[in-house]
């Protein structure tokens, strides 16, 4: 067992399941930089997988696919930008409805689309190897752009005072809606893109497939202190918990399934015990 989880195909396992995460990571901690509480992610996962998957098997281009995918995310996050920024609700209930609403029209379009309540047919799929999968370098890149951007641009210095002092930002000419507004949209094409990579890893939609890694991915932006970098290495974790979690079924360990299944989501509830209490969020978050 200690064998396979060295092994060379562990690490790919690794990290083909950390790309999802990442990419819902970075979006969000962009998003919450700025000042806006990222609940939204799970939704923005789930309706990137949806398009994805319907476009690719439409084309039969996975390549438009993704494209598709980072465009659902996109359209997902507008609609909670409107809410959120434009019409000043309460995000964390805005948030919520808004997974609410991607898990419920996934559905309805899966039945009037494909004619089933749980999946699409097959769809292509992304390389099996993943060092060699375009996807895989984009979110590698998206990593680092994110991670320059908010510690070393002018743009990011705007993004911090935002979520920080937007008071303050607004005096110095600063504004914040754009800002914010430029985050949410950029959250919304990297859930995007990592729903895309969760439905054409797998060759297919599923329903509900996300299946709260959204959430997952808000809980490394806090372990991550709101750092785009930090947080995409926190969800590297979260990804060796699952993929050790998918060895040890495949290896008949005697544990029942079910408790098996639950160690990535134990390992994200000991990891916000422990960080949760000595992060700091940026003062902003949440308030206009």
């Amino acid at each position: 067992m200690i064998d396979a989880l060295l092994s060379v195909a562990f690490v790919v396992q690794a990290l083909r399941v950390a790309v999802p995460y990442a990419l819902a990571a970075v979006g969000g901690a962009l998003s919450e930089r700025a000042g806006v509480v990222d609940l939204a992610l799970e939704g923005k996962l789930l309706a990137g997988a949806f398009c994805a998957a319907a476009v690719a098997y439409a084309t039969g281009s996975a390549a438009a696919g993704a494209l598709a995918g980072a465009a659902g995310g996109a359209v997902l996050a507008a609609l909670y930008g409107a809410v959120a920024i434009r019409l000043r609700a309460d995000q964390i209930v805005a948030g919520v409805a808004v997974n609410l609403l991607a898990a419920g029209v996934t559905r309805v379009l899966l039945k009037r689309l494909f004619g089933s309540a749980s999946s699409t047919p097959a769809v292509p799929a992304l390389a099996a190897n993943v060092v060699v999968e375009p996807l895989f370098w984009l979110a590698c890149a998206a990593v680092a752009v994110a991670h320059v951007a908010v510690a070393h641009t002018p743009f990011g210095l705007r993004l911090r005072a935002a979520g920080e002092h937007p008071d303050a930002a607004r005096s110095a000419g600063v504004s914040v809606d754009r800002v914010r507004w430029a985050a949410v949209l950029a959250s919304g094409t990297a859930a995007g893109f990592g729903g895309a990579w969760l439905a054409l890893s797998n060759a297919g939609f599923v329903a509900d497939m996300s299946g709260g890694r959204g959430y997952v991915a808000l809980a490394a932006v806090i372990m991550g202190r709101w750092r785009p970098a930090a947080a995409a290495l926190a969800c590297v974790a979260f990804a060796v918990a699952e993929a050790m979690q998918l060895q040890l079924q495949a290896a008949g360990v005697g544990l029942p399934s079910e408790l098996v299944q639950t160690l990535p989501y134990a390992l994200t509830i000991v990891a916000l015990a422990g960080f949760i209490g000595r992060s700091r969020a940026p003062a902003a978050l949440g308030r206009e």
